[in-house]
């Protein structure tokens, strides 16, 4: 499955870019919600006491309070958490136009959106009120990201629900949408790509359609100052562009790199290993198709989907595994070895352990070429049935030493033998040591729940509780990971 970057840039661009057919969209219809509130009008009281009097600590739109139409976190009165957009007060002096557009977009109901749940519109404030999302935006999770660069998979479903969201506006009457870009793209509890409502209105009534770099816009709405539904085509261009690359890279340096093969500079390091070459092959393809100089060159959103929807392949999986996160903003469960690492039971762990055997290796450690069979090798395939007797019978001190003449042959990697000593090593109080051998193990199989659960064990003993709750959470996503997949 796995496909380096230096693989994809030899093959994946022919110079040419043939249709994308269209197709149906058959996650249309459940995707429109009827559980969201019906729009209404607040009072400015309203709002102004459900975000403690637009307290600068409920800000959380992109340039803060030094940006002239700022966004507040809000919550209402019955506890329902708000995103509440405050307009400059000369943004939109027409209060009639104002309720007009703001009526138009909340009538929209979908669970790829961010719905607009409301307004106010008194003296000279312009307010609008949104679902709020917890999970941040995707320039954060894409650009700025913490503890994990944002997978293969949940990329692709970004793509595919933004796509399903500006499909389901457009079939409702709106399909001009103002500035797309990583911004606009917000995470719900659930980990569900969503997009802003907000961006289905203009910041004000004569204001720009695009306050990004020029750089970013396309090439008709620099001549025209006009967007048109072809000018959302291309800046979700500029989106599949930023998810391929995990930067935000002007759209005619991106297709530069695409005729001239360069892909490596485009495609994200953090994603090798993780898609095939003919995926990468694919979604360059689309991008650069949305990325067409002409208007009409450019693809619709139904044949988009229709490109997108088979490189879903993990569509099973839920996006707060995906992502990394909760979808209840409370600690995943934990499996029974991921109990007995946050307690530090080891005698529990080297009954988990033992009972698994080598079923996670993949053969890495027995199955040897013909040529390997010597007399050498024999030797240090006794050495790890020595160590592996040793670990059964809790003799933690001739497993290390059985194991460790194992590995430094070097010529068979198991991450299993790692993670035994490590346990060997937590036994016979030597956590640092411990605490390596997970990480080696991690080097050898990176997506391995058991190596994450140890170095969480690991950390734990050293007193390093943050770190280690941590290593626990990662390992409960992933294990929580391979078992929706298989």
């Amino acid at each position: 499955m796995g496909c380096e970057s230096s693989k994809l840039a030899s093959c994946c661009w022919t110079g040419e870019s043939g249709p994308i057919h269209e197709a149906q969209n058959p996650d249309e219809e459940k995707n429109e919600v009827s559980d969201s509130p019906a729009f209404c009008e607040f009072t400015f009281e309203q709002l102004r006491i459900a975000t403690s009097a637009f307290a600068v600590e409920n800000i959380v739109s992109e340039h803060g309070e030094k940006a002239p139409n700022v966004v507040y976190k809000g919550k209402l009165e019955n506890q329902r958490q708000v995103a509440v957009k405050r307009f400059n007060r000369s943004a939109w002096p027409d209060s009639r136009q104002f309720l007009e557009e703001a009526r138009a977009v909340g009538l929209l109901r979908n669970n790829r959106l961010a719905n607009l749940l409301g307004c106010c519109c008194e003296g000279d404030e312009r307010l609008l009120v949104a679902e709020f999302m917890p999970k941040e935006t995707l320039a954060k999770h894409l650009f700025h990201w913490d503890t994990q660069p944002m997978k293969w998979a949940m990329r692709l479903r970004v793509a595919l629900y933004i796509a399903q969201a500006l499909e389901y506006c457009t079939g409702k009457g709106r399909a001009l949408y103002h500035d797309l870009n990583a911004y606009r793209i917000l995470f719900g509890e659930d980990g569900d790509p969503r997009l802003s409502c907000f961006g289905l209105m203009k910041n004000s009534r004569d204001g720009k359609s695009y306050s990004t770099n020029l750089a970013f816009t396309p090439p008709e709405y620099l001549r025209t100052g006009r967007i048109t539904p072809e000018s959302v085509i291309f800046s979700f261009g500029t989106l599949l562009i930023d998810l391929l690359s995990g930067k935000h890279i002007p759209p005619s340096h991106a297709l530069d790199l695409i005729k001239d093969r360069n892909l490596e500079m485009l495609t994200d390091s953090c994603l090798e290993g993780q898609f095939s070459t003919d995926d990468g092959t694919e979604l360059v393809r689309i991008a650069s198709r949305c990325l067409q100089y002409e208007p009409r060159e450019r693809p619709n959103l139904k044949s988009l989907i229709s490109a997108l929807y088979p490189l879903q392949k993990e569509a099973e999986v839920p996006s707060h595994v995906l992502m990394g996160i909760s979808s209840d903003g409370e600690t995943m469960p934990l499996s029974p070895l991921g109990e007995a690492c946050l307690k530090t039971d080891l005698t529990a762990i080297h009954e988990i352990l033992e009972a698994l055997g080598y079923k996670d290796d993949g053969g890495a450690a027995t199955e040897l070429s013909f040529q390997m069979w010597t007399d050498q090798m024999l030797e240090t395939l006794n050495s790890k049935k020595k160590g592996d007797a040793s670990f059964k019978n809790k003799d933690f001190s001739a497993a290390i030493e059985c194991y460790t003449q194992f590995i430094d042959v070097g010529t068979m990697a198991s991450p299993t033998v790692f993670v035994r000593r490590s346990l060997s090593y937590l036994m016979s109080d030597m956590p640092q040591e411990a605490l390596n051998d997970t990480v080696q193990a991690q080097v050898i199989s990176p997506v391995w729940h058991i190596a994450s659960y140890l170095q969480a064990a690991s950390l734990f003993t050293l007193g390093r509780e943050n770190e280690a709750q941590i290593a626990l959470r990662e390992a409960a996503i992933l294990e929580e990971e391979k078992n929706a997949s298989s």
